[in-house]
């Protein structure tokens, strides 16, 4: 056939660029043997044949390029112009002759449906379904070619044109091919995926059917039944009311039409039927390789393909070594930091745990979608651990504890727990690290004077930071890799076993100093005094950091000309800007020594590819600016020491409730663990920051020495490799074109962003939410987990990046989640709010600590909530309203 026009049988995955994503994928379906109508494409090089006839089409691109996503009026305004103008132009003479051509070997007497297939639909990274037109029951050869250019037209539906724009999709790149395929007329039709769209379970085949064309389940006129079929069984059954369907038209196009009373409940495919279809599914996922979404048709007793195309929506199932049942849970919902990692940040910290993996049929930590999962199946299935674990977890995150107990439930989970063998190993590999643990948490509870912990611990974190620096700095090239992979593994027995012990003796001092509060004033009283206790801890170095970053806004608010530098800066090429203004030198300076100390930290620390303060010094500027404008100087050290006060007037308080001399030295024993050593509940994480940092500048100077051999572009290239696969690259054994694979690998990180990762998930891809804790609050009112108590009303300012956050002194901040990088705005906001947490995390340490209320594990509370609503948070018992929209607001005034 002609450039112009190509048959199902002449196509398949590798002509996409010739007729688009839906065309390739006929035929595709056509050469395997799957029940697919025939048909030809008019293929792109129709289209561009046809757009280059257009005297004005160019410059109409050109204004089109410049309209952003979310500018409607322009887009519609643009977009119906091009419409109009392309279907008033005549279609080239050859163009039309092919088409005719094919149509009149296809079948002059038959009817045909006419599809748009755009060069950017149904891929494996974006789905374009649904952004341009479709034509059925096309009778004639005039109707034909005027649907092939409206198809052509529909590319610049106002829809499809703010999609592209959104998602990085040139106008121009874009190209369109049009589909023309005989038409089925069906008794049932619908929609099928060979995975639960919903869910994302991959052993189920989730099946809509209704009556008649599928355009009436697509276009949401009819509710379709529901079917659901897991290996040849159909285990839900939903039968909806089907009030009206769609048919073809005896004249050409369609009709819709009322369906009689005695067939609206019918159910719309029988069982033996839903089976087959479900088979046939599985068959087009095996051809592909992956699930897909599938529009089919049954006529005359026979299933017709119409089109399939990948499920996008999809989260990737985690890495595991086996097919047996898992449960997993999202180590970022814990770690607050729910952004996707690099390849080499995931490589890093998963040897975190080689300390305990000396087997390799054991797994505990693996990946997917660039995101950190723990496997706990085995610990679940033990039910004394199960109700021990569940109560920790609800500490951290009470939706990932809801959703642990949901999962426990499903039939598939493994009532036996790990073999005894693999039990032993564990054991025994931990209890080398828990022994010698506990022994330090008994002397620090009952021995060692609290005071003193603190300098203690920073001067064993010194010593092992300067000794890793230099046992690092010693080796080059492969060996020094290993030096690293090595060092990794002993982290935790070897520093965060023995940091950590001074928080767990605190914690077993703030349980016993708890209950004997209760006993002797009652629950009230005791979570009141506690909660004072709790205030302005001392040595605790996130704190501490947040301190540090008020006096720079300080020395910054006394200088006029370094503030206004600051609040016009906008990151790259602040600090040189800053050297010439006056004052400037003597603020770097100051700045200088605060990244001394704190410069290894950023948002999502635990993340080694993440920018680190000094290498990014910009990062601060919308803390500093934020502070100067919020706080007045010396506030930030004023708050500390008025909390500090009330924590010592509460001690006080709580010593003298006790009466005999013996009760209140315990007491105050207690008190005093209780000050000291909850504070250091960050110094574990900083002394892992603090060693990642050396990991990092030394797997940066060996990627600067593969840039310097040709083998990456920039160093940074090396964030996109493991660090087994560096190592290999400085040893000359790792095969492939690296830059092409970075590149590859860049791409599927921009795509792991835009997945919402799920809290809990398992090994059949199901993603399970948990369900929000039952709370006494007003109707509409956002449910979530109370980590500080009181009740506040203010301005809501969501901050979904750290880097653009201006928050004002009253104002609430809602934010996805906060880890220390965020500590500076506390001292500014009224309450927080956040998607992710729970008592023990980041942010409700920190607001306990600063005694403002807040709320954490409300699910989308970023969407929901728009900055500049008028919110109230009530810290005591877990919800959040939001009392005048901006929208309302903006109206009023």
């Amino acid at each position: 056939m002609d450039d112009f026009v190509r048959g199902f049988g002449e196509i398949d995955h590798t002509h996409l660029p010739d007729v688009g994503g839906k065309g390739a994928n006929l035929g595709e379906m056509t050469r395997a043997g799957l029940p697919v109508p025939p048909g030809f494409c008019v293929t792109t090089s129709a289209y561009r044949s046809f757009a280059a006839s257009s005297p004005k089409l160019e410059e109409l691109l050109r204004l089109l390029e410049q309209a952003r996503y979310d500018d409607l009026e322009r887009i519609g305004r643009l977009g119906q112009e091009i419409r109009e103008h392309l279907t008033s132009i005549p279609m080239p003479g050859e163009i039309a002759a092919a088409i005719i051509k094919a149509w009149e070997s296809a079948g002059r007497d038959r009817a045909y449906a006419v599809r748009s297939s755009a060069t950017a639909e149904d891929l494996p990274s974006a789905s374009f379904a649904g952004q341009q037109d479709t034509y059925l029951n096309v009778v004639g050869a005039e109707q034909l070619l005027q649907a092939v250019q409206r198809c052509w037209a529909s590319l610049f539906t106002d829809r499809a044109i703010s999609y592209r724009a959104k998602n990085g999709f040139s106008h121009r790149a874009v190209l369109l091919s049009v589909v023309v395929q005989q038409m089925v007329f069906p008794d049932v039709s619908g929609i099928m995926f060979t995975a639960d769209p919903v869910t994302g379970r991959r052993d189920t085949v989730s099946i809509d059917a209704s009556f008649g064309l599928g355009e009436a389940l697509v276009s949401g006129l009819v509710t379709a039944d529901l079917y659901q079929v897991r290996a040849d069984e159909i285990v839900l059954k939903k039968i909806s009311k089907k009030e009206q369907a769609i048919y073809a038209a005896a004249e050409g196009g369609t009709v819709t039409r009322t369906l009689p009373p005695e067939e609206r409940e019918l159910q719309a495919l029988p069982d033996e039927k839903i089976v087959e279809l479900a088979r046939l599914g599985r068959r087009i996922e095996a051809h592909y390789g992956a699930e897909q979404d599938i529009e089919w048709a049954l006529a005359g007793g026979h299933f017709f393909i119409l089109q399939s195309r990948p499920i996008t929506s999809l989260y990737p199932l985690p890495q595991l070594k086996d097919s047996r049942f898992r449960v997993l849970i999202n180590l970022g919902y814990i770690q607050m930091m729910t952004d996707p990692m690099k390849p080499l940040a995931l490589s890093v910290l998963s040897h975190i745990t080689d300390f305990v993996m000396d087997a390799p049929d054991l797994q505990i930590i693996t990946n997917a979608g660039g995101r950190f999962f723990i496997d706990l199946t085995g610990p679940l299935s033990v039910k004394r651990i199960r109700r021990r674990l569940l109560t920790l977890l609800s500490r951290m995150d009470e939706m990932i504890a809801s959703a642990l107990s949901e999962a426990v439930e499903r039939e598939e989970f493994p009532q036996e727990p790990p073999s005894r063998k693999a039990i032993f190993r564990v054991v025994r590999n931990l209890l080398s690290v828990a022994l010698p643990a506990t022994a330090n948490v008994m002397l620090n509870r009952y021995v060692r004077d609290p005071g003193k912990a603190k300098a203690r611990a920073e001067a064993f974190m010194d010593e092992i930071v300067l000794d890793t620096r230099e046992r690092v700095e010693a080796a080059a090239g492969a060996e020094r890799l290993r030096i690293i992979r090595r060092g990794i593994g002993r982290i935790v027995p070897d520093v965060i076993a023995k940091i950590v012990v001074h928080l767990i003796a605190g914690m077993l001092a703030s349980g016993e100093l708890e209950r004997l509060l209760k006993e002797r004033a009652g629950g009230e009283q005791a979570a009141s005094l506690l909660s004072r206790l709790y205030k302005s801890l001392p040595g605790n170095v996130t704190t501490e950091m947040g301190l540090a970053l008020g006096d720079l806004a300080d020395t910054a608010r006394e200088l006029p000309d370094v503030a206004a530098c600051l609040q016009q800066a906008e990151g790259e090429g602040f600090y040189e800007r800053l050297r010439h203004v006056p004052g400037g030198s003597g603020f770097l300076q100051e700045l200088d020594r605060f990244l001394s100390r704190y410069g290894m930290r950023g948002a999502g620390e635990i993340d080694i590819t993440k920018p680190r303060w000094y290498e990014d010094p910009s990062q601060l500027i919308s803390s500093i600016v934020s502070n100067m404008q919020t706080s007045s100087p010396g506030g930030h050290r004023a708050k500390f020491k008025q909390g500090e006060a009330d924590a010592e007037e509460a001690a006080r308080e709580i010593v003298r409730l006790f009466r005999s001399g013996r009760e209140r030295r315990k007491a105050a024993r207690l008190v005093r663990l209780y000050r000291y050593l909850m504070g250091m509940r960050e110094h574990h994480k900083f002394a892992l920051i603090r060693l990642m940092d050396v990991y990092k500048r030394a797997i940066l100077a060996e990627a600067r020495e593969l840039v310097r051999k040709g083998v990456f572009h920039q160093p940074e290239d090396a964030y996109y490799f493991s660090l087994e696969e560096l190592t290999d690259m400085l040893e000359d054994r790792f095969p492939g074109n690296l830059r092409d694979l970075a590149e590859n690998r860049r791409q599927q990180h921009e795509l792991n962003i835009r997945l919402k990762s799920p809290r809990v998930m398992t090994s059949l891809g199901e993603m399970i939410s948990g369900k929000p804790r039952d709370a006494e609050a007003p109707a509409g009112a956002l449910l979530g987990t109370p980590v500080s108590a009181g009740v506040v009303e203010g301005i809501a300012r969501v901050v979904v990046s750290l880097e653009d956050a201006r928050l004002n002194a009253g104002e609430i901040l809602v934010a996805p989640y906060t880890d220390p990088g965020w500590t500076p705005l506390f001292t500014s906001a009224a309450g927080l709010v956040t998607e992710v947490g729970g008592m023990m995390t980041h942010g409700s340490v920190i607001a306990r600590e600063y005694g403002i209320p807040a709320v954490v594990g409300i699910e989308g509370a970023t969407g929901t909530i728009q900055d500049g609503d008028r919110i109230r948070v009530d810290g005591t018992n877990g919800f959040v309203q939001i009392l005048k929209q901006r929208e309302t607001m903006q109206d009023r005034e």
